[in-house]
């Protein structure tokens, strides 16, 4: 009729329909009464504060009903630093003391709702209820703030990568105006190819946004379809625009059959296109992008090699955040946007893969990308 989880090392539930409390009282009896009246939800036991907190940090936790007075860390101890973990997290406090500065101490430490002992059955899934609409709310609001944050950053980021071309263009254009330049002088010609070559950029610029418009409109669904990636690879490898400006870079791949596999054929393109772009924009002007793909069984791996510039020990962890540029000259004019990354990793997730990168400088770069076989012909 229930369901009771104690062992902290079993697995968390997996199930994504039905939440999981966190049960944390030093008494059995309590916490069995709790599991009888939740047996609507996934529960997990905890005897203390201590153990509380290390099942939290594993993850899966949508609700903590936790006991205040408790051996090796009370409630409100836990209270606190669960916050200080995820302050979107929500805790409900059982207390059988009446005490003013406790309730004080709790509300201080941003407690959701309190129960009194004896618990009320009624009460007690009341309770949950509510601490789950809660958090739903919470999280709401934070995903609001973080959406609002990224537009400010993102347009002051767009606003900053197209002053540089524009001004460069403006300032031309002026002094070709006033007559500054002859043009018969060799000078006037380099100043046009300059000024050519920004115009492409903000060219390029443009057809970036255009493409980081549609994955932040395209919504967190996969639309899968059969798709051959020893097909594909080949394509986006061939199609790249980078190639002009490395005509001493050669391609290679080493593609092995793997089986059709369903993909989002739009959101596969993306994490192929923007890791082989990076590999050919960052190599040197004289070497080689090679692409290897692999059947592993159950997933198949795919490996994007450069013998570039690479990147340092100091960047290589942040290279996935949004807006990050790794800058190997410490110029910081790198050019982009610094999210193709950010959105790879996204989709990679997405299809349950996984990413990452080993890198040098100097010695290049690999992009070791791993993507489950979920086969067309058993779907």
């Amino acid at each position: 009729m229930f369901e009771l989880i104690h062992n902290p090392d079993q697995a968390l539930p997996k199930d994504g329909e039905r939440k999981t409390v966190l049960i944390v009282d030093d008494e059995s009896v309590i916490r069995e009464l709790c599991t009888r009246v939740l047996h609507d939800y996934h529960f997990i036991q905890a005897e203390n504060g201590e153990e509380a907190l290390d099942i939290f940090l594993r993850g899966g936790i949508d609700v903590i009903l936790t006991d205040v007075m408790m051996p090796k860390m009370d409630g409100i101890e836990l209270l606190k630093r669960v916050k200080e973990q995820e302050p979107t997290a929500v805790v409900v406090i059982m207390t059988g003391y009446a005490d003013k500065e406790l309730i004080l101490e709790a509300l201080k430490a941003d407690a959701d709702d309190f129960i009194t002992k004896p618990l009320n059955m009624l009460q007690l899934k009341s309770a949950v209820e509510k601490a789950l609409v809660k958090k739903a709310l919470k999280e709401e609001i934070v995903n609001l703030k973080n959406l609002d944050r990224f537009k400010t950053n993102f347009l002051s980021l767009v606003s900053h990568k197209f002053r540089t071309p524009i001004t460069s263009i403006s300032l031309f254009l002026q002094n070709l105006a006033a007559g500054v330049y002859d043009p018969t002088e060799e000078s006037t010609e380099e100043n046009l190819r300059l000024v050519y070559h920004e115009a492409c950029y903000l060219g390029k610029l443009v057809t970036d946004l255009l493409t980081f418009s549609t994955v932040m409109d395209s919504g967190d669904g996969l639309h899968l379809e059969p798709c051959d990636l020893a097909t594909l690879i080949p394509l986006f490898l061939n199609g790249s625009k980078e190639w002009s400006a490395r005509p001493g870079v050669v391609q290679k791949y080493d593609l092995e059959p793997v089986p059709e596999l369903l993909l989002d054929r739009e959101k596969i393109g993306f994490i192929l296109q923007q890791v082989i772009d990076n590999a050919i924009k960052f190599s040197k002007d004289i070497g080689t992008v090679r692409v290897i793909l692999r059947n592993l069984g159950e997933s198949c791996r795919i490996t994007v090699e450069d013998n570039g510039i690479g990147i340092s020990s100091e960047q290589l962890p942040n290279v996935f955040e949004k807006f990050y540029q790794a800058d190997a000259d410490r110029t910081g004019q790198v050019r982009g946007f610094g999210l193709g990354l950010f959105y790879t990793r996204e989709f990679v997730r997405m299809h349950g893969g996984s990413i990452s990168i080993e890198s040098k400088p100097g010695s290049g770069t690999s992009v070791i990308i791993t993507i489950p076989n979920k086969r067309a012909l058993s779907a």
